[in-house]
This record gives structure tokens, sequence and C-alpha cells, in this order.
């Protein structure tokens, strides 16, 4: 699948001045984005996140989840180094899209956990493609990355798939509460999620 590089532009945040760069793939229409500060070596591990699309907790502060922690938390670190990228790609829901996300929401409100409610709608309990991020860091100059996640199936799919060479794994815990417990939970017991147990043990 190809990716195609289409833009950048200069983007002001809370955390400091990105930059943004916008890819399609020509195949599906499907857009995906790059945030980058700072400038590295070729040869450079670069500090970085793989971010798929969140809707709700990026954008409606959803605390059904870790992923808008984990976003402001990787742009502050980014900022805080003076460098670093992020790859943000529209795969909401792990894949599934954003109405089947609500539906396995309602799934999980009957006491289903994420990976259940994922195949009770028909669906692997991940869907996304992480083979797309290799053109884009290969666009951004990027060759060794410093990943910031806690999900070591990404770093399997980041050198596998994707041929990426992934020099060092960036913890990437943040955001736990009340509301996202279960969801923490399966993530380290069904997921293999690298977390705390005192964290996700309540």
């Amino acid at each position: 699948m190809s990716v195609e590089f289409v833009a950048s532009s200069f983007l002001p945040t809370r955390w400091g001045n990105f930059t943004m760069h916008g890819f399609i793939i020509p195949e599906t229409g499907k857009e995906h984005i790059a945030l980058t500060m700072g400038e590295w070596d070729s040869d450079e591990p670069v500090l970085g996140r793989i971010h798929s699309e969140c809707l709700t907790g990026d954008a409606l502060f959803s605390q059904r989840c870790d992923c808008g922690y984990q976003l402001e938390s990787a742009m502050r670190r980014i900022s805080e180094q003076g460098k670093g990228f992020i790859l943000y790609l529209r795969q909401e829901g792990r894949g599934i899209g954003l109405i089947n996300k609500i539906r396995a929401y309602d799934l999980q409100d009957q006491g289903y956990d994420t990976v259940a409610a994922n195949i009770k709608l028909g669906f692997a309990a991940d869907m996304r493609d992480f083979s797309i991020c290799q053109p884009m860091l290969a666009h951004l100059g990027i060759h060794k990355v410093r990943l910031m996640t806690n999900n070591p199936q990404k770093i399997k799919a980041m050198q596998d798939a994707a041929g990426i060479e992934i020099v060092e794994r960036v913890p990437l815990e943040v955001g736990d509460n009340p509301y996202n417990h279960f969801y923490l939970q399966t993530k380290a017991k069904q997921m293999g999620h690298l977390l705390k147990i005192d964290r996700v043990e309540k």
C-alpha cells in the first residue's frame, strides 16, 4: 500500500510549536498526519509515538480509555526534549471505526471487556495496520525510534511488518482513573500491555 506526502504546515500547541505533515493513501483516500519538532541526524534514534486516532479520548476528553492522556503526555515529552515525532493514524477504535466503537462501548456497558466486545461485533481484537508507518517515517528522515508505548505487540508490528528499528521502549503509563480501570486491566491481562500490576489491580 502506497502512502503519499501532501503538505506541511506550522502548528502551535500548548506544548510548543510543531510542524504538521499530511499524508494520504491513494487506494483508499484515507488521511493520516505526523507532528514533528526539532531536527535529527539520519542515524539518530528519535523519540516518538505511533498514536491511533481516538475521537472520544483525544477530542472529547473521555476517561473510558487512556488515549488522550497518552497523546498529551507524548507531546509534552517531545517538547521537553526539543525534538521528536508523533504519527497520528486514522484507525479509530483499534481499526473498527467510530460507529462500531460506540457499539463496542455499549457492549462494555453490559459487562464485556474490550477484546470480547470487538469479537462479539465480528472483529479481531485489534484491526490496526502499522505498515503505513514506514513510508511516513522515511519521509521524515527517521530510521531509528525510541517508541513511547506500553504495547509490545506494537513494537513487534513496527519491526516485523513495517521494518522499523525500535531501539528503546519508553513507557507511557498515564491517565488511570476509576472509569478506565477495567479497560486497563484488559490491556494488561489479555493484550499483554506492560502496565504495573499495582496500577490495574484495584
